[in-house]
C-alpha cells in the first residue's frame, strides 16, 4: 500500500503526516510539486512480461506524459533480488541527489522508498505497483530499493541520454528510514 511519512528534516521520528490515504498523499505531494497518479495496464501482465510488452501495455499513459511535458525517450528498468550487484546499486541511489530534468517512475510490479528533500521537510513516500512518481527537476531526493530488490518500473526521460544525478554531499540520507523487504 502506498505509504507518505513526512517530518521535519532535522527530525526524522517526528512524523508531521503519516498516513496510506492515496488523496492525502496526492494533496501534500502536490503542495511541493510532486505529481503521484494511479495507472492500470490496458491489458494483464505475466511476471515474465517483456519491455515491449510493459510499454504496450501503458503507451496511452506514457503518450499522455510525452505529450504534457516533452519527455523524449523512455525504458523499463527491473531488479530482482539475485542480482550479483543489487548492493551496489542500492548504495548508488541512497545519497541525496538531484536531477537536472524530471525523475518520472511508474511501478509496473513491486516497490520502492523515494525520500523527497523539500523546503525543511523530508517526504518519504513507498511507492508501489500502479504508482506513477513525477519529481521536478532540481529535487533532491534519494531512493532505496531494500536489500532484496524486486521491482520492474518504467522511466521516462527529458535527457535521451537517461538517468544524470548530481550528489550534494549532504550525508542526511542516512538519517533517515530505510526500505526493508
Amino acid at each position: 500500500m502506498t505509504h507518505l511519512r513526512h517530518c521535519p528534516d532535522d527530525q526524522p521520528h517526528a512524523a508531521l503526516l503519516d498516513t496510506t490515504d492515496y488523496p492525502r498523499i496526492q494533496a501534500a505531494l502536490s503542495a511541493v510539486g510532486v505529481q503521484l497518479e494511479r495507472w492500470e495496464a490496458a491489458v494483464e501482465l505475466p511476471p515474465e512480461a517483456s519491455q515491449e510488452d510493459i510499454l504496450a501495455a501503458y503507451q496511452s499513459d506514457i503518450d499522455r506524459l510525452v505529450a504534457e511535458a516533452g519527455y523524449q525517450s523512455w525504458d523499463v528498468v527491473s531488479m530482482v533480488p539475485d542480482h550479483p550487484d543489487k548492493a551496489a546499486f542500492r548504495s548508488k541511489f541512497l545519497e541525496e541527489h538531484t536531477h537536472a530534468e524530471d525523475e518520472v517512475r511508474f511501478f509496473v510490479r513491486g516497490q520502492g522508498l523515494f525520500t523527497l528533500h523539500i523546503n525543511g521537510q523530508v517526504f518519504e513516500l513507498l511507492c508501489e505497483k500502479g504508482d506513477l512518481i513525477r519529481v521536478p527537476a532540481g529535487t533532491r531526493h534519494w531512493f532505496d530499493m531494500g536489500p532484496n530488490p524486486a521491482f520492474t518500473a518504467i522511466r521516462l526521460f527529458n535527457n535521451p541520454e537517461g538517468w544524470i544525478a548530481q550528489f550534494t554531499g549532504d550525508d542526511i540520507a542516512q538519517h533517515f528510514s530505510r526500505l526493508d523487504n
